[in-house]
């Protein structure tokens, strides 16, 4: 599965919101790598700028656009490392009950639960995407 191939479904799936979110520039995409300390995978960095504004089922993954509350990506990531004890070298991209969706190293998603360690994870952003936000709802 290819990250553009899942964009564009996304991008066909996106639910009309009455205040949707709005696609972020490369300077915010900059700005949060740099809030955060970490640099972005190719694909993450892809699916910010390409569909980080698409509203599908109940999934909320973080964003990184200026007033976007509970959902912005830096918020999320300082609630899960420092609240919720998630390892630094986990990126929490999506947070689901006290549990979060995490990019690896090495472009894996894993999931990390509040309960302990899961063996759950994904070869790719492009598959989770698929796997959980697509074919989950």
């Amino acid at each position: 599965m290819e990250i553009s191939d899942v964009i564009k479904e996304l991008r066909e799936l996106n639910e009309l919101v009455p205040k949707p979110f709005r696609l972020p520039s490369k300077n915010e995409v900059a700005e949060a790598e740099n809030n955060l300390g970490v640099k972005f995978s190719e694909d993450y960095e892809r699916y910010l700028l390409g569909a980080s504004d698409v509203i599908y089922g109940t999934i909320e993954p973080a964003v990184v656009t200026a007033h976007s509350g509970y959902l912005n990506l830096v918020e999320v990531a300082d609630r899960a490392w420092n609240e919720m004890e998630v390892p630094r070298n986990l990126l929490p991209i999506c947070e689901d009950n006290g549990d979060y969706y995490c990019l690896n190293e090495k472009g894996e998603v894993v999931f990390w639960s509040h309960d302990g360690t899961t063996d759950e994870k994904w070869n790719s952003l492009a598959d989770w995407i698929k796997e959980v936000w697509i074919e989950g709802n």
